[in-house]
């Protein structure tokens, strides 16, 4: 396997060459730890079996959310906290997206573009609740902000989870609609196509060129609602690509593997910096949080969350203890490891 890490000590110089004047410090951050994330040489962390006593050290993990090693257990702790609010209803999984003539405003205005995206998706969606004759009340949202396209692109887009219900918390009543059908995608379109203009002119933003008057948003059931879920949280915190999906490296030119629109294989070769300003290029700003729960699905709104499984005759599981990430297990008789040091300058060959 080509390890992505082996790529960036390769091309990061070839890379500074091309696209220097176009780095961020989050991309030199994302570059410096997936450059060190378990990687032979650097700091290591020594590991004793509690039964054989038998010893190990193994390279850090560098923690980063752009990792594909890393952060898996974050990810699957944030399906089963997701999970664990869901309703016996209907979900939808609504998709905002922007024109590409808004790219390059989204490249150089990155951290109040994203949030704008984030925020104006979910207003959209809340004034439809509120307006609309059968729910009139208030909607709930799991939002997941997503940069690239399958085949990797610079592809801004915002997926919300949505169950199809909304709360009369006067009235202490769901209402529902029609199985199947939530809202127009059309009329979504409209109205957050305005909503984003209006957003601009506050932050006193300006795209260049025309923009269209036909603007996208794709809106579909997803049953349940735990589906979906899974697929939007298995790309939380994994990077854009694994490491199986890297093919080859040779003569400066890297081949990996993505999928067009249908699902389809396709083979990319790219120079070894152009692969890495194409990762790069989806490196969200510090701190900018790409998941956001709105409306019923807030982390403030607990009590709205217990009414509604009161008034959909939900039975609540008892409160799960939260998840530990698994044991480290000795390779020579499967006893438990502890740890002895944190952190050990690697002098020596790791043992395995």
């Amino acid at each position: 396997m080509i390890l992505l890490s082996q790529l960036v000590e390769r091309y990061q110089g070839e890379l500074e060459r091309r696209h220097g004047h176009q780095l961020l410090p989050s991309h030199r951050q994302a570059l410096l730890a997936l450059r060190r994330c378990r990687r032979q040489g650097g700091d290591l962390m020594v590991l004793q079996c509690s039964d054989c006593e038998h010893s190990l050290k193994i390279p850090h993990s560098c923690g980063h959310r752009s990792c594909p090693h890393c952060q898996h257990h974050e990810s699957q702790r944030w399906i089963e906290r997701q999970q664990a609010k869901l309703l016996p209803v209907e979900y939808f999984l609504i998709t905002f997206t922007v024109p590409a003539e808004l790219r390059a405003l989204f490249w150089l205005q990155q951290r109040r573009a994203y949030d704008l995206l984030l925020k104006t998706a979910w207003q959209t969606l809340d004034s439809f609740a509120r307006r609309d004759p059968k729910l009139r009340g208030q909607i709930g949202a799991h939002a997941v902000l997503h940069t690239h396209s399958r085949r990797l692109d610079y592809h801004p887009h915002v997926h919300l989870i949505v169950p199809a219900g909304a709360l009369d918390g006067h009235r202490r009543e769901w209402r529902s609609k029609a199985k199947g059908y939530l809202f127009p995608a059309a009329n979504l379109a409209r109205v957050f196509r305005a909503k984003w203009f209006e957003g601009m002119r506050l932050l006193g933003l300006q795209a260049q060129g025309t923009l269209p008057t036909e603007w996208v948003v794709h809106c579909k059931s997803v049953g349940g609602g735990s589906k979906a879920l899974v697929y939007l949280g298995r790309y939380l915190y994994r990077g854009v690509i694994s490491e199986k999906n890297i093919l080859a490296d040779a003569d400066g030119m890297v081949t990996f593997r993505t999928q067009d629109n249908a699902g389809k294989e396709v083979i990319q070769t790219v120079s070894g910096a152009d692969f890495l300003w194409l990762l790069l290029r989806h490196v969200l700003p510090k701190r900018f949080r790409r998941v956001r729960d709105y409306g019923l699905l807030h982390g403030n709104a607990r009590r709205r969350i217990e009414l509604l499984q009161l008034l959909l005759r939900v039975v609540r599981p008892a409160p799960s203890v939260p998840r530990r990430k698994p044991p480290l297990l000795c390779p020579q008789c499967g006893g438990l490891m502890s740890i002895l040091a944190v952190r050990v300058q690697a002098m020596t060959p790791l043992l395995c």
